[in-house]
Order: C-alpha cells, then structure tokens, then sequence
C-alpha cells in the first residue's frame, strides 16, 4: 500500500513545529468549509516558517511538491482558529515525507501528508539536504531510506465515455509562481470546482489525494478531466491530452 490507510501519528521523539491562525473568508466555501486549495496554502506557508526556525533552514529553499495527501476528518469552517503541527514522518537525503495536522478550535480535524523533493535555487536538480537540515527530521521518524512510488497511476479515460466529463480549467496570472509554474494549490481550486458537483463526499470525512507529473506553465490550455466510479472521484489536469496531475477523492 502506497499511501496507509491512517497517516503516520505524531513522533513521540522531538517537538513538532507548530504555529496557527484564523480561518479567514477567502479560505473557505459557501458552507463556511476549509477548502481543499486554502488547506494547500496553509502548508506551504507553515512550511517556510518552518523553514526559519531550524538550522541551515535559509540555505534550503527549494522544494517541489510531488504528492499531497488530504484527509478531512472533520471539516474546519470559518471562524476557527487553526493550530498546525508539522513534523517529518520519513526521509532520503534528497526528498521528504512532512506530516501537516491541522486543528480548529471548535474540534476541525484535517490531516495531511506531502512528499517534498528538495532541489538547489541555483541547479534546479534535486540536490542533498545538510546534515544540520535532517537531524532534527531523522530524530522524528525511522524511515530513513524513503523512494518514490507513485499512487495514482491510472491513465486519463477517453473523453469520448459518456460517464466522463471534461470542464476548461482557464490559467490565470495570478496562478504563476517565481518559476513559471502554476503554484500547486491552484491545482486544488480546479479539484473543488469538480467537487461541486459530488456532495456527497465533501459533505462527510474524505481523503482527496493530488500527484504531480509535470509543471502546468502559463499559456497551458488545461481541461479537468473527471470520472466518477462508485464512491471514489478521479480527476486528471490535462494539457493536449497528456496528465500532468492526477486526484482521487474517496471517502474515509
């Protein structure tokens, strides 16, 4: 199993990196709902103050999400105040699983998971973190030796099905980041617009599960391309009709 079906707990071992804020208008949903894309948001931004408070944490900008793990447990609505906890749960010395528990203040319960790549500002290749960097992430989790093994490999159905829907997914200027690429949760506003449609499993806890292939860049003509099979939603962020992200959103 790629992705367990309970994500790893809190290490016993160190403290995890904590900090929080309120749940604002702008991050949540005609139902006052946490959406999916805020909740991205949140972890790049705990993620790069996490950056400042550990050892040689300015030398080690550079990071690419390739996969974020979602699970809503008990939705978070506007009003809270959220406390985000992060830690490492397993590591190479390229790459990282880091562990988000977001918290509301009126019992909100979201967990996540995300494997990082860490890449040099300057090469732009995956590059090895300092020995300062990991030992307090080495200290949290016994998975040292952690690769890559992607979940979600399905390929993009025919357009053509009549059980499949596809929806333009227009960029916009504000989607792009310093690189030239549309900032990762831009991809999760596209996963809402399809979710409207599908109530029933943003109504309840539910795991929604992003995998990055390939940089969207400004001028993509992207289409959201959505398949519904029982109780699990797929959807695939397609370029000429090549994927360069897949999602699944399933029940928990």
């Amino acid at each position: 199993m790629v992705i367990p079906s309970v994500l790893p707990e809190r290490p016993t071992a160190g403290t995890p990196f904590e900090t929080g804020w309120p749940v604002r208008l702008a991050d949540t949903d005609g139902d006052q709902r946490l959406r999916l894309d805020a909740i991205a948001r949140y972890l790049q931004d705990i993620g790069f103050e996490h950056l400042d408070a550990v050892e040689d944490g300015d030398s080690h900008r550079g990071w690419v999400v390739r996969r974020t793990v979602i699970d809503v447990l008990k939705p978070i609505q506007f009003g809270e105040r959220v406390t985000l906890r992060r830690w490492c749960s397993g590591l190479s010395n390229r790459w990282c699983n880091m562990r988000v528990q977001i918290s509301g203040s009126s019992g909100g319960l979201v967990e996540t998971e995300a494997f990082l790549i860490h890449f040099g500002t300057e090469s732009g290749v995956p590059a090895r973190m300092s020995d300062r960097f990991m030992e307090p992430m080495l200290a949290s989790t016994t998975e040292h030796r952690l690769r890559w093994k992607a979940a979600l490999t399905d390929p993009a159905p025919s357009i053509d099905s009549p059980e499949v829907h596809v929806r333009p997914f227009p960029l916009r200027v504000t989607d792009i980041d310093l690189l030239d690429h549309v900032n990762n949760a831009v991809y999760l506003s596209g996963v809402e617009e399809v979710l409207a449609d599908h109530d029933d499993l943003k109504s309840g806890a539910h795991r929604a599960v992003i995998e990055y292939a390939k940089p969207l860049k400004s001028g993509d003509q992207v289409e959201l391309v959505a398949h519904r099979a029982g109780s699990a939603l797929d959807i695939w962020f397609t370029v000429a009709e090549e994927t360069r992200a897949v999602t699944r959103v399933m029940p928990l």
